[in-house]
C-alpha cells in the first residue's frame, strides 16, 4: 500500500498549492509593511515566510513526481494472448542509481 492514495492526490495538491499561494501573499504583505514602516525585522519575516513557501512547493513537487508515481503512470498494452500488460512509463530512471535499487538487486 502506498503512503499517498491516488484518489487523494488531486485534493491534497490543490490544498498545498493554496497554502503556497497564501504564504506568498502573506510574505508580500509583510514586506510591504516593512517598507511602509521602515522596519527591517518585517522584511526578514517576509523573506522567511517566502522561503518556507518555496520549501513547501519543492517538497510538493518531489512528492507528486516520485519514482513510484512515475512508474505507476505507465500505459497498458495488449499482449499476444489478449491480456493487458503494464508498459513502462514515459520517464526512464535507468541511468540513475537510486538508494532503493541497491536493496532489490540480487547479489552474485
Amino acid at each position: 500500500m502506498t503512503a499517498l492514495l491516488q484518489i487523494h492526490s488531486p485534493a491534497l495538491a490543490a490544498v498545498l498549492v493554496l497554502a503556497v499561494v497564501a504564504m506568498v501573499a502573506w510574505a508580500l504583505q509583510l514586506m510591504q509593511a516593512a517598507t511602509d514602516r521602515q522596519e527591517f525585522s518585517l522584511m526578514l519575516a517576509g523573506c522567511m515566510v517566502c522561503s518556507a513557501a518555496v520549501g513547501l512547493a519543492a517538497v510538493m513537487v518531489m512528492t507528486f513526481t516520485s519514482a513510484d508515481r512515475l512508474q505507476a503512470q505507465g500505459l497498458f498494452s495488449r499482449t499476444d494472448d489478449g491480456g493487458l500488460e503494464l508498459a513502462a512509463g514515459g520517464v526512464s530512471l535507468d541511468a540513475i542509481s537510486l538508494p532503493w535499487d541497491a536493496a532489490s538487486e540480487p547479489t552474485t
